[in-house]
């Protein structure tokens, strides 16, 4: 299984770099970031200097979107990292939360999804590609490589996934829901004549260690409240008890009044007030080494290939360090 750690840009820039200096010396093979060009800086110019300092950490967003760039600036950027440092960046990709609806925008749709996953790979690997009816090839691009991976939850955007991209980002770590979306992911790749067991499938979310389970939850609920947004859009679209999406994923939001933005991510956030203790701890991981090493054996058996570490609360150094001498050295390789 391999590593990612999650972060915010916060400023100061460098101390994400540092911060994923100090993870890839843990053993964390990925660093990830979040991508809404209002509420953080801009994770692209910092990117260039995380690959300057590391060797063999690979980065992206987590997830960018369609919407908030043009694709071909998308994939430039990308296809320029690579030629700097190598062939060491990952595109996650999805119709956009955050980064959409502050700016006054609905998520993008999964039509614009699909052709997006398709143009942004195409053009970042010197190939052409068609934007907005304009046929177009980076022509300084040799031997590029860019994995797209595509977070989802709902039944149609898992079947996209499975269908179009590279990777599968699942924004939760519930071992049942995690084996239904990833069944999920897997038959409509089959379907659409792809090997399913190709498709690398990363789970993410907050891991906090240690015995106080009470504070480790209050540190963690923000995440819930991040979910449950991609939540109530599958409810107001399949109604409540759809027989498309599993209650165990849907039931939580019903108390949910609204979400304010400038609380997006961050421990204490009062929008995710109405998040309960069992999903806190279904959806993270939370508890002494051995709870998270037991949870992330069941998430390898049913197929994850990567674990990414939401670290967004105050204990952020000693999770990466906690990982890094308790956890990564069990189940790495």
């Amino acid at each position: 299984m391999d590593f990612g750690l999650v972060l915010q840009t916060d400023p100061p820039a460098f101390g994400v770099v540092s911060l994923m200096r100090r993870g890839e010396r843990n053993g964390f093979r990925y660093g990830w970031t979040f991508d809404s060009a209002v509420l953080w800086q801009e994770p692209f110019v910092i990117y260039s200097q995380i690959l300057e300092h590391t060797r063999l950490m690979h980065v992206g967003p987590m997830v960018t979107n369609p919407g908030t760039r043009t694709w071909e600036v998308t994939a430039s950027t990308f296809a320029t990292l690579n030629d700097m440092y190598g062939n060491r960046t990952v595109c996650g990709i999805g119709r956009g939360d955050s980064a959409m609806r502050v700016a006054g925008r609905k998520p993008n749709t999964l039509a614009r999804l699909g052709e997006a996953i398709d143009v942004i790979r195409d053009l970042a690997e010197g190939r052409e590609a068609e934007v907005d009816g304009q046929r177009l090839r980076i022509p300084w691009i040799r031997d590029g490589e860019l994995p797209v991976w595509m977070a989802a939850y709902g039944p149609k955007a898992l079947a996209l996934a499975g269908q179009k991209a590279d990777g599968f980002i699942l924004q939760l770590a519930d071992p049942y829901l995690t084996e239904w979306m990833v069944r999920s992911v897997r038959e409509a790749a089959t379907a659409a004549g792809r090997d399913p067991n190709a498709i690398t499938i990363c789970v993410a979310a907050p891991a906090y260690v240690g015995d106080d389970l009470d504070h480790a939850r209050d540190q963690c609920r923000w995440f819930g409240g991040m979910v449950g947004n991609h939540v109530a859009d599958l409810v107001s679209r399949y109604g409540e008890h759809s027989a498309m999406v599993p209650d165990a994923l849907t039931e939580y939001v019903k108390a949910r009044q609204g979400y304010d933005y400038s609380h997006h991510g961050r421990a204490g956030n009062p929008s995710a007030d109405f998040v309960p203790d069992e999903i806190v701890d279904r959806f993270c991981l939370l508890g002494p080494p051995e709870a998270h090493i037991e949870k992330l054996r069941t998430l390898r058996d049913l197929g994850v290939d990567q674990f990414a570490v939401y670290a967004m609360h105050d204990a952020r150094e000693a999770v990466i360090d906690a990982y890094g001498e308790h956890v990564i050295p069990v189940l790495a390789g």
